[in-house]
């Protein structure tokens, strides 16, 4: 296997980024997100890879850092999602949003990568919530919501009222500084400035 690429970037395509390792250019497939954060073509660049054999081809897919590509290891894991469906999945979400969506059972923001319907985003919670742990999360968000009474709660309730997903919510109520200390409005309101309204 192969487990990472360093060296240098020789081309850039939409879905392809070559790494030239001492001579020879190995392809990687990545997504968008990855491809906007490379350095310009020339310069250095470190990929993680995961190398997928199939009959007929041998592809090899690339991410910025070790955790993106234990995630999406764990992402084709489930079945219906194969290695284009994950990296899609990906670059619509970062892995911390993601690992939020499925620890809250979130099926609506799952369901907006490309290609993930509803019946694929359950079965991905299904088959990896017991595998996440809410310490795998950067800020370890507090996900008790449904067990927690109180204006925190009832300002996720609200944001999922006007149409955010469960984990949108979470994620701008978990925002608001000094949020023990104010009412729901207050915190409804310092959540949707969180959210760029």
């Amino acid at each position: 296997m192969i487990g990472f690429l360093r060296g240098v970037i020789a081309d850039l395509t939409e879905q392809i980024a070559v790494i030239d390792v001492q001579g020879v250019g190995y392809e990687v497939w990545i997504s968008k997100k990855t491809m906007a954060a490379l350095p310009q073509v020339g310069s250095q660049a470190k990929l993680y890879t995961y190398l997928h054999v199939r009959e007929d081809a041998m592809r090899l897919y690339g991410f910025l850092t070790k955790d993106d590509l234990d995630f999406y290891k764990q992402l084709i894991g489930v079945n219906g999602i194969g290695p284009k469906g994950a990296l899609g999945i990906l670059e619509g979400m970062t892995t911390d949003d993601l690992r939020l969506a499925i620890l809250s059972e979130d099926v609506k923001a799952i369901s907006k990568a490309p290609g993930i319907g509803a019946k694929t985003a359950q079965r991905l919670i299904l088959d990896l919530k017991d595998k996440i742990s809410i310490r795998n999360i950067e800020g370890e968000t507090s996900l008790f919501w449904k067990e927690e009474e109180g204006a925190s709660n009832e300002a996720v309730q609200a944001l999922i009222a006007l149409g955010y997903s469960q984990s949108e919510a979470i994620k701008a109520v978990e925002k608001v500084k000094e949020k023990e200390t104010m009412g729901v409005d207050g915190i409804l309101k310092a959540a949707l400035k969180q959210m760029n309204f």
